[in-house]
């Protein structure tokens, strides 16, 4: 598919209320660099404020797009945070392929933040963590209701979109950027395909009876041992520190997670582990299975897939009487990716 093409789709997409659909184009034409502000039509009574620094005199990933009604509403909004993917050393947080949720009621922030490149975890989460402290400091400004706030995110997204679930409010890690009066705990998160144990990633790939991981794991082309700067073998205090799964507690909050069978990339069995490990706190966790699907595509763009992911951020920002309830696997099944097996 041309550039011409791609940002046509995009413009369509962008408009059609289908968040998960968007998603999959996203990260193609955000690595091939073909998107900018001209290019993305905002549906109707949306605006956009771009480059918001989050951390004064901070550096230049430290920013984020807001997307807001363009009439002032009555009251304050939740708000949806979108961290995009890309293997913590890639992706852009522009365009959110969220912004259509700003028409059911929401204001939706996009951050970017610091890849593994640059800086070496904690980086990231602290940057996400500094965005969600300043974006409640500034709530009146931009009618934020700072006590509805979610998180949503695929694969590197995902991963640090879970990490701000469980880590939220541990002061596990040091803040940054100030607005240290302010919260980074959040209300529920939308996990999609993140990975949740970098101490059991190479394991669950070696064990996967589905499909290949494509990653050389240890080497300079692995994006798990270049976010934490060593290998997953010798620094167990680093893979737990990276993991969301370490910090599962009883007061984490709901977590929705989408998850394909024939995941390459992130393999499915790290969020059956988390999905567990929640459950087994009482924490409120569902795990959306996708038979077939890989690492993303159009799978976790259906309409059913979509609307569960609208009813629970609905029912856990808004207070909407609603039942979250999986959609049964064979209803959203594909055909998996080739190759199918090692």
């Amino acid at each position: 598919m041309n550039s011409h093409r791609l940002l046509n789709l995009s413009r369509q997409l962008a408009g059609s209320y289908t968040p998960t659909a968007f998603a999959c184009l996203v990260v193609w034409i955000s690595f091939a660099g073909l998107v900018t502000a001209q290019d993305v039509k905002l549906p109707a009574g949306v605006k956009m404020v771009r480059d918001i620094a989050y951390i004064p005199d901070g550096d230049e990933a430290q920013r984020l797009d807001l997307y807001l009604p363009e009439k002032t509403p009555e009251q304050p909004l939740p708000m949806i945070v979108h961290i995009h993917g890309g293997g913590w050393m890639g992706g852009s947080k522009f365009p959110s392929p969220f912004v259509s949720m700003v028409k059911r009621g929401y204001v939706v922030a996009s951050v970017e933040y610091r890849f593994s490149q640059k800086a070496k975890f904690p980086a990231q989460i602290q940057d996400c963590q500094a965005a969600i402290r300043w974006l409640r400091a500034n709530r009146d400004e931009y009618h934020i209701d700072p006590g509805h706030v979610g998180v949503v995110g695929g694969s590197a997204g995902g991963h640090l979109s879970a990490l701000v679930a469980t880590s939220g409010g541990k002061k596990a890690f040091a803040p940054i950027g100030g607005n240290d009066d302010q919260s980074d705990r959040v209300q529920c998160v939308c996990n999609i395909y993140g990975p949740a144990n970098f101490t059991t990633v190479m394991q669950h790939a070696e064990e996967d009876e589905n499909i290949r991981n494509i990653f050389k794991f240890n080497t300079p082309s692995d994006p798990y041992s270049e976010l934490i700067g060593v290998s997953l073998v010798d620094n167990k205090e680093k893979t737990d520190a990276v993991s969301p799964i370490h910090y599962v507690s009883k007061d984490n909050p709901p977590m929705l997670i989408l998850h394909g069978t024939h995941d390459a990339l992130v393999p499915y069995a790290q969020s059956v582990e988390l999905q567990a490990a929640l459950k087994a706190k009482g924490v409120g966790v569902w795990l959306q299975t996708i038979p077939g699907a890989g690492h993303g595509g159009p799978a976790f763009g259906q309409p059913a897939v979509y609307l569960l992911t609208q009813n629970f951020f609905d029912k856990y920002l808004k207070g909407s009487d609603l039942k979250i309830e999986l959609v049964p696997e064979d209803d959203v099944a594909i055909d998996p990716p080739t190759p199918q097996v090692k």
